[in-house]
């Protein structure tokens, strides 16, 4: 009985010791399950919507130098894309868009349609210095998802002094998408030009 009873009480003496053990080694797994999020927490759709201050800023223009047989000319573009898929976003996510998209859902991979006036100084009267642009482009990342750097290639019609000709284009981008470069050339002889834009964009 004694020796029942010695068992018992060591029994009890290490109990207390070896639930402290378990509170010291399992604090900091628990401290890290609290400060990670979810492996697989369920995703959930990002709720853009219009909003004056997005409308605002879609109006700031990108800057852009149109290099054509009249010589260099100053110009503006702005842009607007009615749809996007974008097949670089988590799968669980809507991968459509209509005028509004994300960095992420743009830079991560996607293809858009894009309409595009512009404006270029000094190439004729005020009705005939604009143009428009309407066509297709593809961006693919290359760094953190695209969001330190990604590319685009496309495509559009371009419509300009009653003349329509093709174009095509390349692009690189960085800062989460909202600053690139791009190149467009259009081989057309009567609108032969090559314009570079400074990309100025807030999704």
């Amino acid at each position: 009985m004694s020796g029942v009873s010695g068992m018992r009480g060591l029994a009890g003496h290490r109990a207390p010791a070896l639930a402290v053990c378990a509170a010291v080694l399992g604090w900091p797994l628990a401290a890290r399950a609290a400060t990670e999020p979810p492996r697989y927490a369920a995703a959930t759709e990002p709720g853009i919507r219009f909003t004056l201050p997005w409308l605002f800023v879609q109006l700031v223009p990108s800057p852009e130098l149109w290099i054509g047989p009249s010589g260099t000319h100053f110009g503006v573009r702005w842009q607007v894309t009615p749809v996007l898929y974008s097949f670089g976003i988590n799968r669980k996510l809507s991968p459509w868009r209509a005028f509004i998209a994300e960095p992420l859902t743009r830079h991560a991979g996607s293809i858009e349609l894009f309409g595009s006036p512009e404006y270029i100084a000094g190439a004729g009267d005020l009705a005939g210095s604009w143009m428009a642009r309407g066509g297709v482009r593809a961006y693919f990342p290359l760094l953190d998802r695209g969001d330190y750097l990604s590319c685009s290639l496309g495509g559009s019609a371009l419509y300009f002094r009653e003349q329509v000709a093709a174009s095509y284009e390349a692009g690189l981008y960085t800062l989460f998408g909202s600053l690139g470069a791009q190149v467009t050339y259009t081989p057309t002889a009567a609108l032969r030009s090559t314009t570079i834009t400074l990309s100025i964009r807030y999704f």
